[in-house]
């Protein structure tokens, strides 16, 4: 069994206590951004276990607010983006109305 990046107890064959192998997840939430653990691999399922254990060690104060300021500029671009593209269809749908108002009134 391969450890996984120098932790000799987390193995990639880590068995979960419903016999599964366990899945290695990452936490994004703000009390651990980026921290790895490992799972269930039946995770949200009615047969899943409650088997969790951390695999990255806790992340330092200074480093998760840098994480988590990294985090919200993402999604902040993210949602930028996504308003931008509605904008563009809609200015786009605007435009075909306008072309075709103008488009009847040339032939009639």
């Amino acid at each position: 069994m391969e450890n996984v990046d120098g932790y000799p107890d987390i193995t990639e064959q880590t068995m979960c206590l419903c016999g599964g192998n366990a899945a290695m997840r990452t936490s994004w939430m703000e009390n651990n951004p980026g921290r790895r653990f490992l799972e269930c691999s039946f995770y949200r399922r009615p047969d899943a276990c409650d088997y969790f254990k951390w695999v990255d060690p806790l992340v330092q104060p200074h480093y998760k607010s840098i994480i988590n300021g990294l985090l919200r500029n993402a999604n902040h671009k993210d949602a930028l983006v996504k308003k931008l593209q509605r904008n563009l269809i809609y200015h786009r749908i605007v435009l075909a109305m306008v072309v075709m108002v103008v488009l009847v009134y040339c032939v009639l």
